[in-house]
């Protein structure tokens, strides 16, 4: 048996995601059944202090000989980076993917990939010019559970699809958590709001059931109409946001298809104390209906009703070194159970498949693909009526931010 590829990752950015994703990262593949290549992090970078990049490569347990920066154009130069993962504030995305490609460094970005559209198409010009690797790294799509809902959609189990209906929320009180104003859920210098942080989960499983399931030379982009209610404390950014999108279809095929995609920041899908919560994902077709727990970000149970009576649920649990391990891992203040990991590792598994593959984007959400969503939230916005600082919309490179 030949031995692993090893992928060989650069770290730009060492905020709460960067460790979610590291930790994950350096999981022995083998855990979720990967054996052609496994990962490692050569070099990360923080724009701070290198002090800050040393403490956080000794946090989520990488090797001695990793190297600390305190530079981002430090950790791009690093001739044994074979990738770099971008974990800034997407408002920061475009110039610091910029850098990394313009230097010919494959990229795997965090969501949302850009502020806007055309950001994001100069991204994917850039990469092809270069002949890189280019991915938006939105985790979702390359979860086990998303396997499973593509191969029930196409086993045609459902009929012909007709709606889909989506909510992501974080149910927080913004006034007293994001008090200052400051946090990038709420502040406009970062391209705050719901939108671009959560709705772009909520648009994740509309664009899996009804526009990749369409022939890719016939599918249109969707129609959209949306409501947006702004954060009040200072309008700039959105508190609440739902969009009701047209996706066009041959009559042969069903016809137009919809889908209510909503997202807020002060609510939940449903309250902590209900014991029977809602579906936060409902895929409904003529003959039945796949439903998504606990959230659209990261459901970990699914549930697929037929009108025949039929009935199938099934639990997701996330893999990683297992009980007795002493190894953790989660988000944030969320901890996970002892061994489990958060799930991110399959999108690194994905992109150090097209490594080995010579591919240039994702398998399962390509580059056509990304852009699309960002001119549904870039429409979303122009109808509610939200832009950015200019320093942030801009496609001008570089721009010091």
């Amino acid at each position: 048996m030949s031995s692993p590829k090893v992928i060989r990752w650069g770290i730009l950015a060492t905020g709460v995601i960067a460790v979610t994703f590291t930790k994950d990262l350096l999981v022995d593949p083998t855990t979720r059944g990967v054996t052609s290549i496994k990962h490692t992090v050569v070099a990360a970078a923080s724009s701070s202090s290198v002090s800050r990049a040393e403490s956080f490569l000794r946090r989520v347990g990488a090797p001695a000989s990793a190297r600390a920066y305190d530079s981002y154009q430090d950790l791009i130069a690093d001739p044994d980076v074979d990738i770099i993962y971008i974990a800034t504030p997407h408002s920061h995305h475009y110039q610091n993917a910029m850098h990394c490609l313009e230097a010919g460094k494959n990229v795997l970005c965090e969501k949302p990939f850009t502020v806007n559209a055309e950001q994001a198409r100069l991204l994917v010009n850039m990469a092809k010019e270069k002949g890189c690797f280019l991915m938006e790294a939105l985790w979702t799509r390359y979860f086990p559970l998303a396997a499973y809902v593509r191969e029930i959609l196409s086993s045609g189990r459902l009929g012909t699809l007709v709606r889909v209906m989506t909510d992501c929320n974080i149910a927080t009180n913004p006034e007293k958590s994001f008090k200052d104003g400051k946090h990038r859920m709420v502040n406009s210098e970062l391209a705050g709001g719901a939108l671009l942080d959560l709705g772009v989960y909520s648009l994740t499983w509309p664009f899996l059931a009804l526009y990749d399931t369409q022939p890719r030379e016939t599918r249109k982009p969707p129609k959209v109409l949306a409501a947006m209610t702004k954060y009040p404390p200072t309008f700039c950014a959105d508190e609440t946001t739902t969009m009701v999108l047209t996706f066009p279809r041959n009559e042969s095929a069903g016809g137009d298809a919809h889908a209510i995609a909503t997202t807020s920041i002060r609510l939940e899908t449903s309250p902590a104390s209900d014991p029977n919560p809602p579906a936060s994902v409902r895929i409904q077709g003529t003959l039945g209906e796949i439903q998504l727990f606990p959230c659209a970000h990261n459901p970990t149970h699914s549930k697929l009703v037929l009108w025949d009576g039929t009935v199938e649920e099934k639990p997701w649990p996330q893999p990683g070194p297992g009980k007795g391990s002493g190894w953790f891992n989660g988000f944030g203040d969320s901890i996970n159970a002892e061994g489990e990991g958060q799930g991110m590792f399959w999108e690194a598994d994905e992109a150090g498949f097209a490594l080995c593959e010579g591919r240039k984007e994702g398998k399962y959400l390509g580059l056509e693909e990304t852009v699309l969503i960002m001119e549904v939230m870039d429409e979303t916005r122009r109808q509610g009526e939200l832009r950015y600082p200019e320093k942030i919309e801009t496609t001008k490179f570089p721009v010091q931010l």
